[in-house]
């Protein structure tokens, strides 16, 4: 809103400053600041009518360390994180872009899903909440949505020839404006990360049947986006275990995603960096500079020991959020690496689960490879207290965004 209001102020009046609003560095550092500031300021005020209100969190009992003294403790925080994230998008954005309407409809998709998960555990007592079925087409009617949003809206492009001449017609750093000379065009392009001509087409997998097979892609494509989606939403769930572990992991994985949201839109810098240039994918920082403020500003209250759990509205949410900006700037292949710890906290139970089951059939008794899953719950079964293990997968995870930030020249 404020972005329409100071370019009509500059274009009409050549109001002072209005110009500063045509930068989405400026606008960015903005968000980040004022989600930073909602997050901290008012998350208190949240976390005081949680209390009221009674939302506090059911704990049972796992015999970990600390865990019953939890009980109670506000629950349903990630109203905070989606508040805080969505204000400053509403003001400093540009409302008309394909890309910050799709993160919005994450935002409030996923928060539908999360919020009625943690209401039917707390406010109805049910302590498996919303079924699994119900998260999962939740999930997967989200996938179909930014599925179908990617692979058929006309906005949604990419510039595979970036020429001297094209470049030269910049006139700013943040334009996104797209020459003449290289036209933009639709296509399911990716990135995969490490090798010199690292582009993938999905359409491939089907048109080395038949090249006319191409406008089918979709059959591919649609499937891929749904499987992020869910893998991603699932691995912030799981990593939502201890104080702290799920917020500041993935404040690292999206100020990492910024910096790629960022190059990706701006003509120059992708041209330097040999990046698919994604035009218009630039609006999106302010968009994730808001969503890294609104975490940084919930870790105030959610640290060791914490004040209030962002529970699934939460932390389905940020993953959501997560997958979407990865499929978004092409860099979907790059979620191993840049989300590792959502990645080994779902193998971590997905190891567990298997080899239980597996034992139980062969020998009649099931057996464990750790401790207790997800990972974090094995460290904490070790003794190793959960702020520790915290710090420690904060640095594991800073490890991970440093090597993805790499793969812009490594290859």
């Amino acid at each position: 809103m404020l972005y329409y209001l100071f370019e009509y102020l500059e274009r009409q009046y050549q109001f002072p400053g209005a110009s500063l609003f045509q930068f989405i560095t400026f606008r960015a550092a903005l968000a980040i600041i004022l989600s930073l500031s909602i997050s901290t300021i008012y998350g208190k005020r949240i976390i005081d009518f949680l209390r009221r209100k009674q939302m506090g969190e059911s704990i049972r009992d796992l015999g970990l360390d600390g865990q019953v003294e939890k009980a109670g403790t506000p629950t349903m925080g990630g109203v905070i994180i989606i508040l805080a994230t969505l204000v400053p998008v509403l003001l400093l954005a540009k409302l008309d872009n394909v890309y910050v309407l799709l993160l919005i409809v994450t935002t409030l998709w996923m928060g539908v899903i999360g919020f009625t998960d943690d209401y039917l555990k707390v406010l109805k007592k049910d302590k498996k909440g919303l079924s699994g079925k119900f998260k999962v087409i939740g999930q997967v009617g989200l996938g179909i949505i930014v599925g179908c949003t990617m692979y058929f809206h006309n906005d949604i492009t990419i510039k595979e020839e970036k020429s001297a001449v094209a470049v030269e017609a910049i006139t700013s750093v943040t334009s996104t404006n797209t020459s003449d000379f290289n036209p933009a065009i639709k296509s399911t392009k990716t990135t995969i990360p490490f090798f010199k001509n690292n582009e993938f087409d999905y359409a491939t997998l089907i048109t080395w049947i038949d090249q006319g097979y191409a406008k089918y892609a979709w059959i591919i494509f649609i499937p891929i986006v749904i499987f992020i989606v869910t893998a991603v939403s699932n691995g912030a769930n799981l990593t939502d275990g201890i104080d702290g572990l799920a917020a500041g992991t993935s404040a690292i994985i999206v100020l990492t995603l910024a910096l790629f949201a960022w190059v990706s839109g701006n003509i120059i810098f992708s041209d330097y960096l040999n990046v698919m240039y994604i035009p218009n994918s630039g609006e999106m920082t302010i968009y994730i500079a808001a969503f890294a403020g609104a975490l940084v500003g919930f870790l105030w209250y959610n640290t060791y020991p914490a004040q209030v759990f962002m529970g699934d509205t939460g932390s389905l949410t940020i993953g959501g959020i997560i997958a979407v900006i990865a499929i978004a700037i092409r860099k979907e292949f790059l979620i191993p690496i840049l989300c590792g710890i959502f990645f080994i906290e779902n193998v971590s139970v997905m190891i567990q689960v298997g080899w239980f089951k597996y034992t139980k059939k062969k020998y009649g008794e099931g057996r464990r490879v750790f401790l207790m899953s997800p990972l974090h719950h094995h460290y904490q079964k070790k003794g190793i207290h959960e702020s520790k293990i915290v710090a420690r997968f904060w640095i594991i995870g800073i490890l991970l965004a440093i090597l993805t930030v790499i793969t812009l020249k490594v290859r």
